[in-house]
C-alpha cells in the first residue's frame, strides 16, 4: 500500500493543495451512509491529514460529494479539567476515491478547516 501512496503523491500537483499535508496515521471513527444507503460506523485511520482535509482508508463504498462525520477516539475521561473528555465530530465531504487492494482510499475536504 505504501508503494501505491508514493505513486499517487508523485502525480498530484502541489499547487492544488490549500494547506500542507502530514503523513500521520490517526485513528478515527467514520460515520455515514454507504453507497447502498445503509448507515455505518467504522473504526479506521487517516493516512495523511492537513488543516483542510484528510485521506482515510475504508472498507465501505462512499459516494463522491457525500458528507461524512469523523470522530477521534478519546481515552477515558481524565481527572484533569485541562483534557477534554471527547472531541467534537469533524464533518467532511468525499472528494475522490482510489483503491489499494481490497481497501478503498478516500480524499476528504473538511467543511470547516482545523484550527
Amino acid at each position: 500500500m505504501s508503494h501505491f501512496l508514493k505513486e499517487k503523491q508523485a502525480v498530484e500537483e502541489p499547487s492544488t493543495r490549500r494547506s500542507p499535508r502530514i503523513r500521520l496515521q490517526v485513528p478515527v471513527f467514520v460515520r455515514g451512509t454507504d453507497a447502498s444507503g445503509a448507515e455505518f460506523i467504522e473504526l479506521t485511520k487517516t493516512l495523511n491529514i492537513s488543516s483542510t482535509g484528510a485521506c482515510i482508508a475504508s472498507a465501505h463504498i462512499l459516494r463522491l460529494g457525500q458528507t461524512i462525520h469523523l470522530t477521534i477516539p478519546a481515552p477515558s475521561p481524565a481527572s484533569s479539567s485541562l483534557v477534554p473528555s471527547e472531541t467534537p465530530p469533524l464533518t467532511a465531504r468525499v472528494l475522490r476515491q482510489d483503491s489499494a487492494g481490497e481497501m478503498r482510499l478516500f480524499g476528504l475536504a473538511f467543511l470547516r478547516p482545523l484550527e
